[in-house]
């Protein structure tokens, strides 16, 4: 490969082999490196080595992801935030908040969307009043509560 880093430019910059390891942990990130190097077509070495690169790059992470609701988390939540001021200063502030796991600026009806997991809907409303809304900056809050998570996926950028 070149010496720009996989994923530095585009996602051009990613070959199929780098694309192949990442579908394949997508599947199962516990995958040895014996496994996954005949899977592939590389050696167990080469495949360590391309693996380490793209974590290193940045370009993917190999983590565990729960359900919340089997960890006793049983509401999610996006909270929709419009802001007065600098957006980014409220985004970095929200982004400290233990329960919040999603931060983005958005372009649209709101100046901000997060994703919050909360215990229960005391919970919900302690975490919206007694530390979302009294960030400088947060001007309206809109709570979209989960009914059903009906599909998440993680698998950008492999096909």
């Amino acid at each position: 490969m070149a010496n720009t880093p996989p994923g530095a430019d585009n996602h051009e910059s990613l070959d199929e082999t780098d694309k192949a390891i990442i579908r394949h942990l997508q599947h199962d990130g516990r995958m040895s490196y014996a496994a996954l190097s005949p899977l592939v077509g590389l050696s167990e070495a080469a495949t360590r080595q391309r693996v380490n690169r793209l974590i290193d790059h940045g370009v993917m992470q190999v983590v565990a992801v729960t359900d919340p609701a089997t960890v006793g988390l049983g509401l999610q939540a996006m909270v929709g935030i419009v802001t007065v001021g600098d957006v980014r200063a409220v985004a970095d502030a929200l982004a400290e908040i233990e329960a919040v796991d999603y931060v983005v600026i958005v372009a649209g009806r709101y100046d901000i969307v997060i994703e919050v997991v909360a215990n229960s809907t005391d919970d919900l409303l302690d975490l919206i009043n007694g530390q979302i809304r009294t960030i400088p900056g947060v001007d309206r809050t809109e709570i979209l509560t989960y009914l059903k998570l009906v599909k998440q996926t993680y698998t950008w950028g492999t096909a």
